[in-house]
């Protein structure tokens, strides 16, 4: 049973940094893409940066690109997304997802429950 388990979010003042973390007990990251997702209050969920099973980062938003860094410690089985220079415009849940594409199962994914992100102005 694949389980995500997101952590680090919280309350940040406009500049400052957080780090979220996203943990899976299984070795899923090994061999899944694992994003990082947010949704702000009255938004669409949206993409915000992707690391492959290999560790090549990829930034879906280039409002972030710079300010956020993905990066995975994979004998911590953790996926980890540091947001340095926050902008209140960051707001939102944030929410890690696992997928892959196989020729036997199609795609295949996993959420998690999300964690909320807040930067105060």
């Amino acid at each position: 049973q694949v389980q995500l388990v997101e952590s680090g979010g919280g309350l940040a003042q406009a500049g400052g940094s957080l780090t979220l973390s996203c943990t899976d007990q299984g070795s899923i990251f090994n061999i899944y893409s694992v994003s990082w997702y947010r949704q702000a209050p009255g938004e669409r969920r949206e993409l915000v940066a992707t690391i492959t099973p290999d560790g090549t980062p990829e930034y879906a938003d280039s409002s972030v690109e710079g300010r956020f860094t993905i990066s995975k410690n994979s004998a911590k089985k953790t996926v980890y997304l540091q947001m340095t220079t926050l902008t209140p415009d960051d707001t939102a849940v944030y929410y890690c997802n696992a997928f892959r594409i196989s020729a036997m199962y199609g795609r295949q994914e996993y959420w998690g429950q999300g964690t909320q992100v807040t930067v105060s102005s």
